[in-house]
């Protein structure tokens, strides 16, 4: 893990050879992710020359119809024109940005790469999602980490983008999630600390409901930045974790973000994609790691679980402390209510003869 970051190649100017020769060696390591999509390049392409005549063919069109309307003195049909003039336009506009973030793309990839090389880090701008067990990472299909940076040596860091998709058909959808993990020394109860800044109108962001019996009232202003969750007996483990010094790093430094404590490994997420190309991102997260992070693996290198025979040695949980139990959502109950209510409603109806 670096000591000082460079972050100079994240906002030098990056000429084009540099970025074609990322490409070029990318391509020439076999990374699946650098060949290039034949399909896609088809449709830009379909559509790039669909997009070409719409413009020629509309806007013959919205001009004829438009230099008619004004001799006519007809507003109706000056609008009428430019409305198929308009619209052409705009999927011209499209076009042309899909074909901008197509090469845009490698330069991002350029950057990022450019900046881990100068930092002794690996980047990879997609991988499959490598078996973490954070409560993120298990849900959906088609699991997917996009641009991430991790250390090669030392204490492990991991951080980037995820994503995941629910459902299928017209309910299909992808979710987006930024993360942080550092591997710890010893394995720990499964906490979790819902950041309350990050929650919307029905309460928590995270993907899955914990159940409410699980929550442990700190000292102090921590629980105004935070719900923490533990499993049920593990309270005083917990509060070995979260001494009062942690409990102030995590609400100077973390408390935008949710942060999950499970196996040995620390975690912190964010539902609002992150910038890897920001300055900024890395300061945060780095900073996080620096403070928060080692923070936590040294409070925690010599924990034991006492319901364990020989814990220390073994560097286990027992099973009722390793995963906090699921809850249901408020959300969830809303729209259990509403089906009932509306059951309830088409059934009085009909018995009323509405």
């Amino acid at each position: 893990m670096p000591t000082a970051l460079d972050l100079a190649p994240l906002t030098q100017p990056l000429p084009p050879s540099a970025v074609q020769a990322y490409r070029d060696a990318s391509r020439r390591a076999g990374a699946p992710w650098a060949e290039a999509n034949v399909a896609q390049i088809i449709g830009i392409a379909f559509g790039a020359l669909g997009g070409g005549i719409a413009i020629i063919v509309f806007g013959g069109l919205a001009a004829s119809t438009t230099v008619s309307a004004i001799r006519g003195g007809s507003p109706v049909g000056v609008l009428f024109g430019l409305f198929f003039l308009v619209v052409p336009v705009v999927v011209a506009v499209v076009i042309v940005r899909r074909l901008l973030h197509s090469g845009s793309r490698w330069g991002r990839w350029a950057r990022i790469a450019a900046f881990a090389q100068a930092n002794g880090l690996d980047f990879a701008p997609q991988a499959w999602v490598p078996g973490y067990p954070g409560l993120v990472f298990g849900l959906g299909s088609e699991r997917i980490v996009r641009e991430h940076v991790s250390t090669r040596s030392g204490r492990f860091v991991d951080m980037g983008g995820y994503e995941y998709t629910t459902g299928s058909g017209k309910s299909r959808t992808t979710h987006h999630w930024s993360f942080l993990a550092v591997r710890l020394d010893r394995r720990l109860p499964n906490i979790v600390l819902d950041s309350r800044q990050n929650n919307g109108v029905l309460g928590s962001n995270l993907p899955v409901a914990l159940a409410r019996d699980q929550v442990l009232h700190l000292e102090g202003d921590f629980d105004r930045y935070f719900t923490l969750y533990c499993p049920k007996d593990y309270e005083t483990d917990a509060l070995y974790v979260f001494t009062p010094d942690l409990m102030a790093l995590l609400i100077d430094e973390a408390a935008p973000f949710d942060v999950e404590i499970v196996d040995d490994w620390f975690f912190a997420y964010s539902s609002r994609v992150l910038d890897m190309t920001d300055p900024a991102t890395y300061q945060r997260l780095f900073r996080i790691v620096d403070t928060v992070g080692a923070k936590a693996a040294s409070q925690t290198e010599r924990y034991r679980d006492d319901r364990v025979a020989n814990a220390i040695v073994a560097n286990v949980v027992a099973p009722q402390g390793a995963r906090l139990k699921h809850g249901v959502s408020i959300g969830a109950v809303i729209g259990a209510v509403v089906v009932i209510a509306w059951i309830g409603w088409s059934f009085v109806s009909r018995l009323a003869g509405y």
